[in-house]
């Protein structure tokens, strides 16, 4: 009969505990929902994927071997305590597993049902140790064995120590483990908890109200916008598009004329073609050449504005200011920033494909630059989404 042996040494154990896990998705059972409506304690598989395995020796390492079978083995009378479980693997990856994933060792358990057969010898004399350090002789082994067959009780085959009497007594006067009826109904319970939760956060961080899907996916400056004005975010979502191109333009003009670049030739020409619907022209092509032209044009102003701050009411999670890589979080205030930077975004953001991208970038970049006065800009953009 071929036999193969995983494990097969010294194993650490605390608090009297080592543990089979094979559920991805579980930190294992507790010791009572393990044991519980099992007539056998030490080794506890009421949770189904796992086993909770218990020791003599409270902390320290122990001698610990793993077999897998390919039929039953005949039982060693050397084993002072045996109990046998039954046990299905949740997934194709099991393990035995030291308290807190201190370490572990790969089982390579097909997934199907399995017999389980736990042996201890000196589990009294563990108990009685407590504790072994290194170096120290072994005082309790143990052995645990594994072998294709279809599920049945725990059972307990041999009792000898004082310990496995008392665990055996623990285990039978456990409640009966819940029915898969009512896992079923837990997890459901529990399911419908966490999506509850995540779905009053989502609506927190949209300012009360659930996002469409379009917002949910809208990227850009969305998240920065909704720090000033949640509402305008969700009306300029239900505007439409030929109101949302008509308050990305409107942003992207009032930014330009605010940072006094609006007459100049290259910032004008690209106002015409967002006015026309056409690409915007170079420099506007390359962000890099268009902060090159800003820099090198002496009639551009060098205008400073105090930086926007949403008011005390609006729901923020942070300070932050026009990036071209997205939202970024700065400083407190006081801090002043200049204008033309936060101006040229608007014009990008504009010209965005999308037209609600296009109007919660450019509304975002107008905010930014009108700072501290940024609530002119905001009653401006009500008034066109209002009127239509």
């Amino acid at each position: 009969m071929a036999v193969r042996r995983p494990v097969d040494g010294e194993v650490h154990v605390h608090y009297g505990q080592i543990y089979v896990e094979s559920d991805p998705d579980s930190v294992g059972p507790g010791l009572a929902e393990a044991f519980a409506g099992q007539d056998a304690g030490l080794c506890g598989a009421a949770i189904p994927g796992a086993l909770f395995l218990v020791t003599g020796l409270h902390t320290g390492s122990v001698r610990f071997t793993v077999e897998v079978h390919d039929a039953a083995p005949a039982p060693d009378p050397v084993w002072e305590d045996v109990v046998e479980v039954s046990f299905r693997p949740a997934s194709h990856r099991s393990r035995l597993m030291q308290w807190a994933g201190e370490a572990s060792w790969e089982l390579d358990l097909g997934e199907r049902d399995y017999r389980v057969r736990y042996c201890a010898h000196g589990m009294d004399a563990g108990r009685g140790r407590d504790t072994r350090l290194a170096g120290e002789p072994h005082v309790d082994r143990y052995l645990l064995q594994f072998w294709p067959a279809p599920p049945g009780p725990a059972r307990v085959l041999r009792q000898t120590a004082e310990a496995a009497a008392h665990w055996h007594d623990y285990a039978r006067r456990l409640p009966p483990p819940p029915t898969e009826q009512e896992r079923a109904q837990e997890r459901h319970a529990q399911d419908a908890a966490a999506r509850q939760r995540r779905e009053e956060l989502e609506r927190w961080q949209w300012g009360g109200t659930v996002p469409s899907q379009a917002l949910r996916g809208v990227g850009g400056n969305v998240h920065g916008l909704l720090a000033f004005d949640a509402s305008l975010v969700h009306a300029l979502d239900a505007a439409g598009p030929r109101v949302q191109r008509q308050v990305a333009l409107l942003a992207a003009r009032r930014a330009c004329t605010a940072a006094g670049l609006a007459d100049l030739d290259w910032v004008a020409g690209a106002l015409t073609a967002l006015t026309e619907g056409r690409p915007l022209p170079p420099p506007f092509d390359d962000p890099a050449r268009m902060w090159d032209a800003l820099a090198g044009d002496p009639r551009a102003p060098r205008h400073t504005v105090g930086l926007a701050v949403p008011s005390e009411n609006a729901r923020s999670t942070g300070t932050v200011i026009y990036s071209t890589a997205g939202t970024a979080t700065v400083p407190d205030p006081p801090q002043r920033v200049s204008q033309p930077h936060m101006a040229l975004p608007a014009l990008l953001g504009a010209a965005a494909p999308d037209p609600l991208r296009a109007s919660v970038d450019a509304v975002f970049a107008a905010v930014a630059t009108y700072g501290e006065e940024h609530s002119v800009l905001l009653e401006e953009v009500w008034s066109v989404v209002s009127a239509q």
